[in-house]
């Protein structure tokens, strides 16, 4: 999370500032920092309570330890979508055609093919379907 920094390197950066900055100034830019990490902590707490208050009763149904975004693993996802779907059963190559052919002489006798038009004449314009 800090990328290396060790407690050690902070107290390493933390004597080096207390040097640069001086036992004169040190006491208010330690009151400043106390002050910015109140600010901080507050703006957290009313951030969360203006979600609750957006959500409503819808806030207590959330299951956040699913939301997090920590146990995301693409592998599982992906696995799991693949997953979700039954596979289908293998489909013989004759019972295929049969259906194939089947389903092409049910569409060539429920579609009607509209008459080809005339050199010249404009085609039918509906204004719903564009």
């Amino acid at each position: 999370m800090f990328n290396g920094i060790t407690i050690e390197k902070l107290l390493l950066i933390a004597l080096i500032a207390g040097m640069i900055i001086g036992p004169q100034r040190l006491p208010r830019y330690a009151a400043a920092l106390g002050q910015f990490v109140r600010r901080a902590r507050d703006f957290a707490r009313s951030a969360g309570s203006r979600v609750k208050e957006e959500m409503g009763e819808d806030f207590d149904d959330v299951d956040w330890r699913t939301l997090d975004p920590r146990q995301y693993d693409p592998r599982r996802i992906i696995r799991e979508a693949l997953l979700d779907d039954p596979p289908t059963p293998p489909v013989k190559a004759q019972s295929a055609t049969m259906a194939a052919a089947g389903a092409a002489a049910g569409a060539t006798t429920t579609s009607t093919k509209a008459p080809p038009l005339a050199v010249g004449e404009i085609p039918p314009f509906d204004a719903e379907a564009t």
